[in-house]
């Protein structure tokens, strides 16, 4: 009795090894966040409005975490959570940063000029760490182009006659 044994198939090899289609989705993702997470923080220092530009420093913050995380994870989730909350398991560098935009996000009422602006240097900062994380140059932030969030409704055309020297 003879048996005779089929050989296995050559492996082939495409000429061009394939990228993988989830990595550069993903980094696309990444880089899309980023500039939006720019593009929100460019929006703030456009702003007049004290809670525009509030509101726009806190997404523009909320992207670059998403970058970042969406940067260092596989995409398996356990389920709903915070980003301030899964951002220290991910970035524990920027757990203190997490801590600080969670707060800044529970915060209510409107904010001054004052913390808007700060809230808005701080998304700054933020990015480019997040940046500096991935890898990636940081960018120069728009202190240059920040409006004044309220204009003086009138503007006096003369000195009053006591404030003469």
């Amino acid at each position: 009795m003879t048996t005779t044994t089929t050989p296995a198939p050559a492996p082939t090899t495409p000429a061009t090894p394939p990228t993988p289609p989830v990595q550069t989705a993903g980094a696309a993702a990444v880089l899309e966040l980023l500039e939006r997470a720019e593009a929100s923080l460019l929006a703030a220092c456009h702003s007049r409005e004290v809670d525009q530009r509030h509101q726009h420093a806190r997404l523009g913050a909320l992207r670059a975490a998403a970058a970042l995380v969406a940067a260092r994870t596989t995409g398996s989730a356990s389920g709903p959570r915070s980003l301030w909350a899964v951002l220290p398991v991910i970035a524990p560098e920027l757990a203190e940063w997490a801590g600080f935009f969670a707060a800044a996000t529970r915060r209510t009422g409107t904010p001054s000029t004052r913390e808007a602006d700060d809230l808005l240097r701080q998304a700054e900062t933020f990015l480019d760490l997040v940046r500096a994380g991935l890898g990636l140059p940081v960018s120069r932030h728009h202190g240059d182009l920040l409006l004044p969030a309220s204009m003086p409704t009138s503007m006096p055309t003369s000195m009053p006659a006591s404030a003469s020297p």
